[in-house]
C-alpha cells in the first residue's frame, strides 16, 4: 500500500484530497507576493493613523453574532461552546468595548488575519478559510468620517496597484422608502430582497400577492433603478418623502462633496439593512464579479456612554480576491542564486539577489539541485573576489 507521501509526490491531481474542501495550500511565490501586499496595506493604513490590533481566532459562540449560523463551532474541555472567528468587525468591537471604553474617540484601528466559515457561496473559489485586512473608525458618524474611509479605501487600492470602481449604497434608504409607503411585516421583508436583487418581476409578483396599489408599485420599481452617477441622488430625492429617507440623501450628498472623486451610487442596495446603520460601499476590479473591498457604517451595542450604541464604520479587503485582481501585474520573483560560501551570499544579496547557501562541497549534487530548483547561477568568493558561474557552463 503506497504511503501518503508517495501519493502526494506521484499524483499531484489528488493533492486536494488531503486537505478539507474550501481550504488551500499557499506555495512560496504566492506567499511572498501576499506578504508584500500585507506590508503595503498595513503601511498605508498606518500612515493614516490606523494602529494595529490582533484578536483571538477563538470566540465564544453566540446566537447574536451576525455569522452564527455559518460559524465553525467546537466545545472546550469545560463544556463551553466556542466558534472560530468568522468576521472581524464583531471581534474588534468586543476589543474596543473591553480595552478602550473611554476612547479617546475617534479610534482608528487596523487588523489582518484569517477567517473561517462552514459554507461560503460568495467568496472567491468558495473558500471556507480566507484572509482579510481592514480598518475600523470608531466613535464618530459624520459625513467627514465616511468620506475619510472612502479616501483611505482608494489609497489602499492605489498602494497595491489595483484599479477599481467604488459603489456607494445606503440600505436604510430603501427601508425608509418602504416605511413611508406603509409597508410592514412580511411584505416589507420580501420587498427588501426583491429590490436588492433588482428583480422587477418579483416586485410585480409581491405587489399582486400583498395587494399593493399602482403608486407603490411605481415607487418600488424606481428603487430598483437607482444606480448610476450623481444624478441618482436627484432621483432618490424625488422618492424621499419622510425624514429618514431625506436625511439619507442629504448625508450621501455631503459625503460625495467631501470625497470629490468618481463614485457610482447603488441606492437599491438593501441587503443587511438591519445591520448597517448608514452608508455602505464596495470596490470592484475588472474581471471579478465579487468586490475586492467592502464595508460600511454600523453601531456597536453597549459600547457608548452609559452602555448605549457606539458608532463605527470600516472596510475590509479580501486578500485572495486582491491576488486574483493583481495576478496579471505581479512582478517576477527576484533571481535566486546558489552561494558556495557566506561571503558570496552576502555579496549577492547586496546586489538585490536572493541567495541560498550550499550545504555540501559535492559540485555534481549542487548542480543537480540547481537544475531541479531552477537556479541558473552559482556564486563563490576567492582571492580574485566574488565570481558568478552559470550552472550549465
Amino acid at each position: 500500500m503506497p504511503s501518503v507521501s508517495a501519493a502526494f509526490s506521484s499524483d499531484p491531481a489528488r493533492l486536494s484530497a488531503f486537505i478539507p474542501e474550501g481550504t488551500r495550500d499557499v506555495l512560496p511565490p504566492e506567499w511572498a507576493q501576499r506578504e508584500a501586499i500585507r506590508a503595503q496595506l498595513s503601511a498605508c493604513f498606518g500612515r493614516w493613523g490606523y494602529r494595529g490590533v490582533e484578536v483571538p481566532a477563538l470566540e465564544y459562540a453566540s446566537p447574536q453574532h451576525p455569522q452564527d449560523a455559518l460559524a465553525f463551532k467546537l466545545i472546550d474541555s469545560g463544556g463551553q461552546v466556542l466558534a472560530l472567528r468568522s468576521e472581524f468587525t464583531t471581534a474588534v468591537g468586543r476589543l474596543v468595548r473591553a480595552r478602550f471604553p473611554q476612547g479617546p474617540f475617534p479610534l482608528r484601528l487596523q487588523y489582518s488575519g484569517r477567517l473561517w466559515l462552514r459554507a461560503l457561496s460568495s467568496e472567491l473559489g468558495r473558500l471556507r478559510e480566507f484572509n482579510q485586512l481592514g480598518v475600523e473608525l470608531i466613535g464618530v458618524e459624520t459625513p467627514a468620517a465616511d468620506a475619510e474611509l472612502l479616501h483611505l479605501a482608494a489609497a489602499a487600492l492605489q498602494a497595491v496597484g489595483v484599479r477599481a470602481q467604488v459603489e456607494v449604497g445606503y440600505p436604510g434608504f430603501v427601508d425608509a422608502v418602504l416605511e413611508d409607503a406603509g409597508l410592514h411585516g412580511p411584505a416589507r421583508a420580501a420587498l427588501h430582497d426583491a429590490v436588492d436583487r433588482k428583480s422587477g418581476a418579483d416586485v410585480d409578483l409581491l405587489c399582486e400577492r400583498f395587494g399593493l396599489g399602482l403608486d407603490t408599485r411605481r415607487t418600488l420599481h424606481a428603487l430598483t433603478d437607482l444606480y448610476g452617477g450623481p444624478e441618482v441622488l436627484d432621483a432618490a430625492q424625488a422618492l424621499a418623502q419622510g425624514g429618514r429617507a431625506q436625511e439619507a440623501v442629504a448625508h450621501l450628498r455631503a459625503v460625495a462633496c467631501l470625497y470629490a472623486g468618481p463614485l457610482l451610487f447603488d441606492l437599491g442596495v438593501s441587503r443587511r439593512y438591519d445591520y448597517y446603520t448608514g452608508l455602505t460601499f464596495r470596490a470592484y476590479a475588472a474581471g471579478l464579479n465579487q468586490p475586492v473591498l467592502g464595508g460600511g457604517r454600523y453601531a456597536l451595542s453597549g459600547g457608548g456612554p452609559g452602555g448605549g450604541a457606539l458608532p463605527g464604520a470600516g472596510f475590509a479587503l479580501g486578500l485572495e480576491r486582491l491576488m486574483r485582481a493583481l495576478a496579471p501585474m505581479l512582478p517576477p520573483e527576484p533571481e535566486v542564486v546558489l552561494a558556495l560560501d557566506l561571503k558570496a551570499a552576502e555579496a549577492a544579496r547586496a546586489q538585490g539577489l536572493h541567495a541560498e547557501l550550499a550545504w555540501t562541497d559535492d559540485e555534481a549534487q549542487l548542480r543537480a539541485f540547481c537544475a531541479a530548483r531552477g537556479i541558473e547561477r552559482m556564486v563563490g568568493s576567492g582571492p580574485a573576489g566574488v565570481t558568478f558561474t552559470a550552472v550549465g557552463a
